[in-house]
């Protein structure tokens, strides 16, 4: 096994401790880690189960890829130890992709299962050396090598990567493309297929449905649930979340708490905790009350100090308890401020036999009308022509066929899928809003940067420093701060944790305008679109 392998760790390789021969799971004891002034994790312990989809959650900056990345050796923790089990397997996905390829897709997917993939190399070897001077020496090598391929499933293992290939979208006819000839985002998804064919004993995975379309994670999805090792997984989407987890770990304010369940169960059992810490709170100042009046009657009597010594100890006690039970903050409800947006005409965009594309068609002789005040959520596999249509209709790109009208005093903003990338100045949040919408007053910024998440000292952030998530929610505002009343959306979702998607839907849902939206999250689709729209097979039409 190639020691600088990035995708696949055993015990010698992360320079952490073995477990107890009886026991098979990696665990961590006591992890601490601190950015500047921030305590990110504080004394995690947890040990992993087997055979369990674990899904970690938690809002942004509460450190769970931290975490992923101290399990996974690119990151050391400032206390605390990883204890892994003697040639424990594990396999994640990295955030960015082989810069250096095999030649074809179906060699670099095969890459991905490194023993067998180097038995094969060996073999290989074997057989060209004795093509050159054969010895008995290579000769019993090469049926050494084979046989080890053999007992570990190399015959099968091409058809496994076929069947992985075209689970994630690959075109069957393409598995001997060159990966340099692909897009980051397929590219990514290649990186999928060479984690799912690594036969690992730990998958993590951090956020893997970004780069899919809904019919791959619906793959991904059946896939995950016949995998017979362990899964440990961030995602922001709801339904993946609901159909794949069967343990959640909740990480907040450093700490990690676990929920047998899914995300929704997860949702039930934290509400009962919380009133069980409520009513333990509600009870311990209450006593807390009753102590300290006795306390303030009777300290100055000699008679009742005694007594009253023995209150203030107890009051300490009660006081030490209430730190240590930590009550989430209330979600508060959002609004989106109330700004002039213009009402226009009753029709926003007249469609009639148009054909989409570049060079070569994407999308033929379609008619589409919409009207004010509809949502519509746009579906369909990657690479079939959404954003192309998106951009067609903003006027980025001309039709190729056919006549594209916008209704009368119809005012478009289009949130392409780079936007967010492209917000990093040197302003400051609040700075920006108000240069990209000069027209509005101090309050009115105030209140869409407040609606949007931002408050308090984020308002003096400059945007450089900003998360992916905290950028799309800027951009957000302001598209809803220059006022107008058709709106076009490329994948908004990617980036956002569920308060943001939540709250995104929420200004949506209020919104008098007209949005139409491209998104693969659909929890999201469901709660926004009043209708949803589907691209397959070169037309548009309503799914069936």
């Amino acid at each position: 096994m190639p020691r600088n392998s990035p995708y696949v760790f055993h015990s010698a390789v992360f320079t952490h401790y073995y477990l107890l021969r009886n026991s098979s799971m990696i665990r961590i004891e006591k992890i601490s880690k601190k950015y500047a002034d921030q305590q990110v994790l504080s004394h995690v312990t947890y040990h992993f189960p087997e055979k369990e989809r674990i899904a970690l959650i938690g809002a942004n900056g509460q450190g769970k890829t931290t975490l992923l990345n101290i399990l996974t050796a690119l990151d050391e923790a400032d206390e605390g130890q990883v204890i892994t089990p003697k040639n424990f397997r594990l396999t994640f996905l990295p955030q960015s992709y082989n810069e250096h390829p095999k030649s074809t897709l179906l060699e670099e997917c095969l890459s991905g299962h490194k023993d067998l993939y180097a038995y094969r190399e060996k073999m290989e070897e074997c057989l060209t050396e004795m093509g050159a001077h054969y010895s008995e020496e290579t000769f019993d090598a090469y049926e050494k090598t084979l046989a080890l391929y053999e007992v570990n499933g190399g015959y099968q293992i091409e058809g496994r990567a076929e069947k992985i290939l075209i689970g994630l979208g690959f075109k069957e006819g393409g598995f001997k493309q060159n990966p340099q000839e692909l897009s980051g985002g397929w590219r990514m998804r290649l990186e999928l297929a060479k984690i799912l064919i690594s036969d690992p004993d730990l998958i993590i995975l951090d956020e893997p449905t970004n780069h899919l379309d809904l019919p791959s994670i619906e793959w991904l999805e059946n896939y995950l649930m016949s995998f017979k090792g362990t899964l440990l997984f961030v995602s922001h989407d709801r339904v993946f979340l609901n159909s794949l987890s069967t343990i959640t770990v909740h990480l907040h304010k450093g700490k990690l708490r676990e929920y047998k369940g899914n995300f929704d169960s997860f949702l039930k059992q934290r509400e009962l905790l919380k009133a069980g810490q409520e009513s333990s709170i509600k009870k311990l100042e209450t006593q807390k009350q009753h102590m300290q009046k006795f306390v303030d009657r009777f300290r100055a009597k000699s008679s009742k100090a005694a007594q009253a010594q023995s209150r203030i100890k107890m009051i300490q006690r009660i006081d030490a308890s209430l730190e240590t039970i930590s009550v989430e903050e209330e979600a508060r409800s959002f609004h989106l401020p109330k700004l002039a947006y213009p009402k226009g005409g009753k029709e926003i965009l007249k469609m009639e036999g148009v054909t989409i594309g570049y060079t070569q068609p994407l999308l033929s002789n379609v008619f589409l009308h919409l009207m004010r005040g509809q949502k519509i959520g746009l579906i369909g596999a990657n690479g079939i022509g959404k954003s192309t249509l998106l951009k067609t209709i903003s006027g980025m790109i001309p039709a190729l066929k056919g006549q594209v009208t916008l209704g009368t005093e119809v005012k478009i903003e289009f949130y392409t899928q780079e936007a967010a990338e492209q917000i990093k100045s040197q302003e400051t949040v609040l700075a920006t809003l108000r240069a990209e919408n000069p027209a509005l007053t101090e309050q009115e910024l105030r209140a869409l940067l407040g609606a949007f998440l931002f408050k308090g000292n984020d308002l003096s952030k400059k945007t450089k420093v900003l998360s992916g998530g905290e950028r799309a929610r800027l951009v957000f505002a302001c598209i809803f701060g220059r006022l107008p009343n058709f709106i076009l959306m490329d994948e908004p979702t990617n980036h956002l944790d569920m308060l943001s998607k939540d709250v995104l839907a929420e200004m949506l849902r209020q919104y008098s305008g007209t949005v139409l939206f491209v998104s693969h999250d659909r929890d999201f689709v469901e709660h926004v679109a009043d209708d949803v729209l589907e691209i397959e097979d070169g037309r548009l039409r309503r799914p069936v």
